[in-house]
This record gives structure tokens, C-alpha cells and sequence, in this order.
């Protein structure tokens, strides 16, 4: 089984929509069961009192408007034992990345990557946030998952 986590600041917009554009590919192509597939934060912005926000309306309405649904995840926060529990945690950003190492301490085995980092043009995903272009997040967090998946055939991973 391969284990992947998507990470962005907040986990209410860029990653939770990876997770679940990733969730809705490999469901089309009769792979979930070879995977877990989740999503977190590098800040506890979005978590009050132990209970995370829910996916951000836009971004929700987003996934909704290509048939993807979201509903029931709320925001959490990753852990250092995320390292060892997951074989991937895909960033949205560099600032992602260094947040990222900042709670991980080291990243050992190299599981730790932008999600664009597989794409033929690697960059940042912009946050939607602050652009407030979700419909250019999803095509950029598509381009990223469609080139993850085509790095772990192509490797022999799936």
C-alpha cells in the first residue's frame, strides 16, 4: 500500500482539494485499494480546541463543480510521526516544504517533495486564499497528481 499526504498551510483549501482529486483518480482507475491517501497543515490556524475547520466554501464548491465531494473532513495538523507513517508528503510550496521540515526534523528516505516536483514544469501551487483563483489550483493540483501517478507506474510503484 502506498501512503501519501498532501500538505499546505492551512489544510482547508490546496490540500484536502489534493487529497480528494487524488482520492476521485485513483477511484477511476480501480486503485484505491492500493493506497491511503490524506491531507494535513504545517499550522494550527485552522484547528480550534481540537476540532479543525471544514473545507473552505470555495474551495469545496470547487471540487463540487467536477463531481468531487469533500464533506466531513476538517483540518489537521501534521506530526513528526507523520514521517514515518507515510511513504510521500507532497507539499503545495517551498514554504510548505521548510514548515514541513520544521515539524519533521529530517527527511531521511526523501519522502518529502512539492507535489509539482513530478510535473514537466515544477513550481509552487499558487494558495487560493489569497489569489482566490480555485479554479487554477485545481488545474495546477490536477497537473500534479496526474504526474504523480505516471511517476509511480512509471517507477513500478502501481
Amino acid at each position: 500500500m502506498i501512503k501519501v499526504l498532501f500538505v499546505c498551510h492551512g489544510n482547508i483549501c490546496r490540500s484536502p482539494m489534493a487529497e480528494f482529486i487524488f482520492k476521485d483518480m485513483i477511484e477511476k482507475r480501480g486503485l484505491s485499494k492500493n493506497f491511503l491517501v490524506a491531507s494535513a497543515a504545517t499550522s494550527s490556524e485552522e484547528i480550534w480546541n481540537g476540532k479543525g475547520n471544514p473545507v473552505y466554501p470555495p474551495a469545496r464548491e470547487e471540487l463540487a463543480k467536477h463531481g468531487i465531494d469533500c464533506r466531513g473532513k476538517r483540518a489537521v495538523q501534521l506530526q513528526k510521526n507523520d514521517y514515518e507513517k507515510y511513504d510521500f508528503l507532497l507539499g503545495m510550496e517551498e514554504w510548505n516544504l521548510r514548515n514541513m521540515m520544521r515539524i519533521l526534523g529530517k527527511d531521511p528516505h526523501g519522502k518529502v517533495h512539492r507535489l509539482l516536483d513530478y510535473a514537466k514544469n515544477p513550481r509552487d501551487i499558487a494558495d487560493p486564499w489569497y489569489t482566490g483563483k480555485f479554479g487554477v489550483t485545481y488545474a495546477d493540483i490536477e497537473e500534479g497528481c496526474e504526474a504523480f501517478l505516471e511517476y509511480l507506474e512509471r517507477t513500478g510503484m502501481i
